[in-house]
C-alpha cells in the first residue's frame, strides 16, 4: 500500500516501511503506476491528481461534519489517528488539536519556529536569537535569548498541559519540542496512521 501526504513543497510517500519525499516542482505523479492513497493541502496538485485514476483522494471518505470547514486536511487526518490526546504538529505553523474520547474538541494555530524567529528579528536585530529549547521554563529568564524562548515556549506548554491529556508530537520540529514536553510521544508518521485508519474503516483497499 502506497500512501502520500501532499504538501505545498513536497510529496511525502510511505510505501510499506519506506518513507521518502519528492519535490512538487520536479516530480511527475504519472510516473507512479501503482495505486496511491493520498491527501493534499496543495490545491493545484490535488486538481492534477484528480485526473489520475490510480490516485485515490482519502479526504472524500472522512466524516467532515466533525470538523470545521476551513480545517486543513493534514490536521484532520492527524486527529483521526488519535482517540485521546493533544496533537502538536510542529511544522511551518504549529497546530495543536485536542481529541477526547474520539471527539475533536477544537484546536489552535501558532507560528512555527522559523516564523517566530523571523518575527523577533523584524522587530529588532538585537532580538535575532534562535529559540533555546533547553531553557528552564520554571525560572524567569535573565537574558534575551531565554526571555524570547520563555515567552513563546512556556505559553505553548501551559496551554497544551491544561488539557490533561497525552501529548503526541509530529512534524519536522517534533524532536525539538520533545525537550519541552518530556512525557510526549513523537510520531513522525501520525498522518499516515490516520490515513490507514480511514482506509480500513471504509474498506476501500
Amino acid at each position: 500500500m502506497i500512501l502520500c501526504d501532499v504538501g505545498n513543497t513536497s510529496y511525502h510517500f510511505l510505501d510499506g516501511d519506506d518513507s521518502y519525499k519528492k519535490d512538487v516542482k520536479n516530480f511527475n505523479p504519472k510516473s507512479v503506476k501503482e495505486k496511491v492513497y493520498f491527501i493534499s493541502v496543495n490545491a493545484a496538485i490535488k486538481e492534477v491528481l484528480k485526473e489520475l485514476g490510480n490516485w485515490v483522494d482519502l479526504s472524500a471518505f472522512v466524516g467532515k461534519d466533525a470538523y470545521y470547514p476551513t480545517m486543513g486536511v493534514d490536521r484532520i487526518f492527524a486527529v483521526e489517528a488519535v482517540s485521546n490526546g493533544v496533537v502538536l504538529d510542529a511544522g511551518s505553523a504549529i497546530t495543536v488539536d485536542v481529541v477526547r474520547d474520539g471527539e475533536f474538541m477544537g484546536g489552535f494555530i501558532y507560528p512555527g519556529v522559523r516564523a517566530m524567529n523571523e518575527s523577533y528579528s523584524n522587530i529588532s536585530p538585537a532580538l535575532a536569537y534562535s529559540f533555546n529549547f533547553e531553557c528552564d521554563l520554571d525560572i524567569m529568564p535573565k537574558n534575551s535569548q531565554d526571555a524570547i524562548s520563555y515567552g513563546f515556549l512556556k505559553t505553548l506548554r501551559c496551554e497544551v498541559a491544561s488539557h490533561n491529556l497525552p501529548v503526541i508530537l509530529t512534524g519536522g520540529d517534533a524532536r525539538k519540542f520533545k525537550k519541552i514536553f518530556k512525557d510526549a510521544t513523537v510520531d513522525e508518521k501520525l498522518i499516515f496512521s490516520g490515513m490507514k485508519k480511514i482506509i480500513h474503516k471504509v474498506d476501500i483497499c
